[in-house]
């Protein structure tokens, strides 16, 4: 059900304009397939959070678990454009991620419950995911790590030579981070295909933008570098496509980094251990009733596709057994031997 297994190189269009701010851009016209290929995969990010939640509160997940809940339209959206053998990295938020970019629904879950059939053979948990074979590099733990590792594997495309774009990914709370602009000023010295992307989900750890930036505006945090950016609507997957084709575009023809910054949105706290006190019960309740990325999809597909319920159904259940395959798998599979604690060590 991937993004990753279905995705076109539509990225083909031409270069975005270097704009820097740019604002409410036209949304990509989707195809009946497109929109239901976009529900599928929101639907899969979605059910499977709903489910890891749930397996947390049961005490089968430990340590910490960040949910990607309101944010699915970002991740698709971005993997809609790109072609195989472009990179992924983000931070700890990253379930979303990985399951956009094709990786199995059962490791992922395994790793969550520390099972030896989980991608890191379940030593890594929640925040330390990795996939070669889907391009996926992680999951990382610390703030604003993955921004110079997402630069680098894009000097490593430039140096190759091909024509392949790092999507770096990033919170709000991250951009204020100082490797984060030692990256942008490589990246723009080198003319590095690298999209800086950063998931604007409004409170960061638990505060709120306006309390902790300075610039509250994240597409022109590349300005002083001469990076363009742009500010997207993070919670129409349209809008998100559209925009990733301009930054591929722009990076594949060598002309350098860009900056998306993503206004999204999430519906739970920063962590499973976050109650989120710090907004109010009805903020979230309005962006879930007015906003939300799947529920716009469900809509066209009813209205504009005339999608009947039976099918809309089908998805759903198929979508269900899908996740409540990969908490079986990941409730009853073994835990690492011992001998796990001495593989994959550099010496």
């Amino acid at each position: 059900m991937a993004v990753a297994a279905r995705k076109g190189a539509s990225a083909s269009k031409g270069a975005a304009a270097k704009t820097t701010g740019r604002k409410g851009a036209a949304a990509a016209s989707f195809t009946r397939d497109e929109d239901l290929l976009a529900y599928r995969e929101m639907l899969l990010i979605r059910r499977f959070e709903e489910k890891a939640g749930q397996m947390y509160g049961m005490g089968l997940i430990g340590g910490f678990c960040h949910l990607y809940i309101g944010q699915e339209a970002v991740v698709v959206g971005m993997q809609m454009a790109t072609k195989d053998g472009d990179q992924v990295i983000t931070g700890y938020r990253d379930h979303g991620h990985m399951l956009a970019c094709g990786m199995d629904s059962k490791g992922v879950m395994a790793e969550l419950t520390g099972r030896r059939g989980g991608l890191s053979r379940g030593k890594g948990g929640s925040m330390h995911m990795f996939s070669v074979e889907k391009h996926f590099y992680g999951g990382h733990g610390i703030v604003g790590a993955q921004v110079s590792l997402g630069t680098g594997l894009a000097f490593a495309n430039h140096y190759r030579g091909n024509d392949n774009v790092s999507l770096t990914y990033f919170g709000d709370g991250a951009a204020n981070q100082g490797q984060v602009y030692e990256s942008f000023n490589m990246a723009e010295l080198w003319k590095l295909p690298v999209i800086y992307i950063i998931e604007n989900n409004r409170y960061a750890m638990g505060t709120a933008v306006s309390r902790a930036s300075a610039q509250t505006d994240f597409s022109k945090r590349g300005v002083s570098f001469n990076i363009p950016g742009e500010q997207v609507d993070g919670m129409d997957v349209r809008a998100v496509k559209a925009a990733g084709e301009r930054a591929i575009a722009w990076c594949r023809s060598g002309k350098g980094p860009y900056i998306l910054e993503m206004q999204t949105y999430r519906y739970r706290g920063h962590s499973m251990s976050d109650p989120a006190k710090y907004r109010s019960k009805d903020e979230v309740q309005k962006m879930r009733e007015e906003r939300d990325p799947i529920e716009q999809v469900r809509r066209r597909l009813v209205e504009e596709w005339k999608v009947g319920d039976d099918e809309l159904k089908a998805i759903d259940a198929k979508v269900r057994e899908i996740v409540n395959g990969a908490a079986e798998f990941a409730t009853n599979d073994p835990e690492p031997d011992p001998s796990e604690l001495w593989t994959d060590i550099l010496r």
